[in-house]
Order: structure tokens, then sequence, then C-alpha cells
């Protein structure tokens, strides 16, 4: 973690992050508008949070502060991903009032991309759909529903609400995997094309998608106690668990149906979003044993079997990630955002001993 802060502190640019390793084992270091740019501060408040220690709350702000930028980045559906895990995560950690603002102000960023005839956010721009939603979006809906909270306007929730139940209704299949990309017709709201873009297939389950699919919607549960999301985030955990394809130590392959398992690259990411997931999700569930008893498995697993050496891989805590299969990008390697789940994981198995709530 040290190495990686001594880097990004050196590279002539303040504003990166730490995202991965490039093909020679150098850091490679994002900008600001790069979706992963929160995970890094994110790390910081975390290790904070655990710690108590100064040194990683002077750490966090100064870092976090290269990420405020974003805020009025209405070119990108990653708000959520960018300023909660980052600014989000110092307002809960410091109540600062400067943190409050740059919440709101980057929800009602977010929320210029709502469609209400879609009744999503969209995802992309300059792409081949016309109106693209991804699973991953759901991630980004816990800015809106902190905003409200924030500022008491209820319209942030409102399209939280919205993007989630469309979502819910057009992204599912009969066994609850979920598509990666959804395309809308902006002018109609029809739905256009299932398809993926990070998964082996269009109808493929992509591993990642589905645990941003369990944390979402149990995310979703958490702020609206709505008993369709606790059902929905339920169904999802089933499809992952119970899958014929899921190896024993709950490390799933890139995609669960990727046509050469077990000889395909691992993707250490999702099993990090799905402990944290599984770590909440059993605080709400009466299969609440079983939740957490597979998140112990998981955090043990990864713990023992794919952390990095002390001293190597520039200060990643986690090996064996996938970023993109299909582009062949981020293949094997840290990344940012496993770690960032990883100790959020530890951060809610540590509350769960101590009786703690999961979610402060």
């Amino acid at each position: 973690m040290l190495s990686a802060i001594d880097q990004a502190k050196s590279s002539g640019n303040a504003g990166v992050t730490p995202r991965s390793l490039t093909a020679n084992g150098d850091l490679a270091l994002v900008p600001s508008k790069d979706w992963c740019s929160g995970f890094f501060p994110g790390e910081l408040w975390f290790l904070y949070q655990y710690s108590g220690q100064e040194k990683w709350l002077k750490l966090a702000k100064t870092f976090t502060a290269f990420i405020e930028d974003q805020k009025t980045n209405g070119g990108t559906h990653d708000m959520g991903f960018k300023i909660y895990t980052s600014v989000g995560s110092g307002y809960r950690l410091t109540k600062d009032p400067h943190y409050r603002d740059v919440i709101i102000e980057g929800a009602k960023t977010l929320s210029t991309r709502f469609n209400p005839k879609v009744g999503c956010i969209k995802s992309w721009d300059n792409r081949i759909w016309k109106f693209p939603v991804i699973i991953d979006n759901m991630m980004n809906l816990e800015l809106l529903f902190e905003a409200t909270k924030l500022s008491g306007d209820s319209s942030f929730y409102k399209i939280a609400v919205t993007h989630a139940n469309t979502t819910m209704k057009n992204h599912f299949r009969a066994n609850y995997s979920s598509y990666h990309v959804v395309s809308y017709d902006p002018e109609t709201g029809e739905v256009l094309k299932k398809q993926t873009h990070q998964g082996y297939a269009d109808e493929s389950a992509w591993s990642r998608g589905q645990s941003w699919a369990l944390y979402g919607y149990t995310m979703c549960y958490r702020e609206t106690k709505d008993k369709a999301y606790l059902r929905q985030a339920e169904n999802v955990a089933k499809f992952i668990l119970d899958n014929p394809v899921l190896p024993r130590d709950l490390v799933p392959y890139w995609d669960y149906n990727a046509p050469n398992i077990p000889n395909e690259q691992r993707d250490v990411s999702a099993a990090a979003v799905m402990a944290s997931a599984l770590y909440e999700l059993s605080t709400y569930s009466t299969n609440g044993k079983l939740y957490r008893g597979k998140a112990d498995l998981i955090v043990k697993n990864l713990t023992d079997r794919y952390t990095a050496g002390p001293g190597t891989s520039k200060g990643f805590i986690l090996l064996h990630s996938t970023g993109s299969r299909p582009a062949n990008t981020e293949v094997d390697v840290p990344l940012s955002y496993a770690d960032y789940y990883y100790l959020e994981a530890l951060l809610r198995q540590k509350h769960l001993a101590d009786k703690k709530p999961v979610v402060d």
C-alpha cells in the first residue's frame, strides 16, 4: 500500500490513483475521470477506520481531494464508483460538511443521465447502443440514496428506485442471472437488445456482473426496506452459490459460462464484491447463517490463496483478478476495486464478530 502511495505521489501528476499493474509490473495510474479512481482513496479510508491512525486519515484526505472534480462530470454514470467510494467514505467517517456538499453535487450530476421514458440512468455515451444500461450501474445508486438523506431532496431516491425496478424487470433471466448490457430506445423506453461487453457471450453470466447485482439489490433493500429487493438479492445469491461451475473455494471464473472451465481465469474481484455483499445480506435474510458462512469462506480463501506477498505487487493486496477477458485487458492482475471490496468485507466481518451494524 505504501509503495503505491509513494509512486503515485512521485508520478508528476498529483491527480492520479493506482488501478492495476502494467505488463511490465509497473504501477498503472489513472486520472480522476477513470471509473476506478475512487477505490484507492476508499481503501485509505478503510485503513483509517480499522486502525484509527492519523497517517491514514491524512493520506485519505489527500487522495480523496484528487477525485472531487468528478462531481460535475456528467459524461459518465460512474459517479458512485468514483465519488461515493472516496468522498462518501470520508463523509461517513468524518461528517465533514464539505464532503456532504460534494456528494449532493455528484448526485445532481448523475441525475442528469436519467431518462424517465426508459426509467434508467444511461451508462455509456458514444458506444454502439442508443441508450445502454449495464448491471454495474446498480452500484452507483447508493450515492443517490445518500444524497436524499443529506439534502432532503427525494428526487434522488425516486430515480434510484425507478432505475432498480427497471433493471430488475429487464436485466434478469428466469434463473436470476443478469445480462451485462440492456440497450433501450431513449424515445420510447423499448428494450432493443440484451447483450454483453465484458462477458463471454450475450447469454452468458459474467461473474463480476452477478456480484454487482447481488451487492446492488442488497444495498437497495437496506435503503428502502422493499422486500422485492431482498428477494432479488436472495435469488441472485442462489444462482451464484448453487452454480455447478463455482469452484470449491468460491472464487469464480471470469464468466460462469466460459467455454474452457476449469481452464479459465478466475476473477478475484468478483469474489471480493460477493463476500462483502453476502455479509450485509446475512443481516437481513432468514438465510443469514448460510450467507455469513459463505462470506467467511471466501475471505479465508482470498487471504490464504490470493494475496500478494509482503513488499510485492506495488502494494496491491489481492492477485488474479480479471478486468475484461474479451478485450484481453487486465487479465490475471491485481485491481484496485478487488482490494477495496476485500477490505470492506474484512471490516464487515469484524463488525459482525463485534455484534455491530455491518453498515454504519
